[in-house]
């Protein structure tokens, strides 16, 4: 898979979530580079802007958060 971000010409922003979600696994992790596709730089990028979306409440940490408390 060749470097999304190269492909389209853009840059990881944190307010783009629906963008952000494609490199995020079913319970929320961030995927790894191997998977992704992505350039060392723009990996980086990715995932200081998931960090900023979550902090910034657009994406959940973790999906497992919201499981653990539904059993309890």
């Amino acid at each position: 898979m060749k470097d999304y971000f190269a492909k389209y010409n853009t840059q990881p922003d944190y307010k783009d979530v629906e963008t952000l979600k494609k490199f995020l696994t079913p319970r929320g992790k961030i995927v790894g580079a191997e998977k992704s596709g992505l350039s060392a730089k723009n990996q980086r990028r990715l995932t200081r802007e998931i960090k900023n979306a979550r902090y910034m409440g657009l994406l959940p940490y973790t999906s497992y958060q919201s499981e653990k408390l539904k059993n309890h």
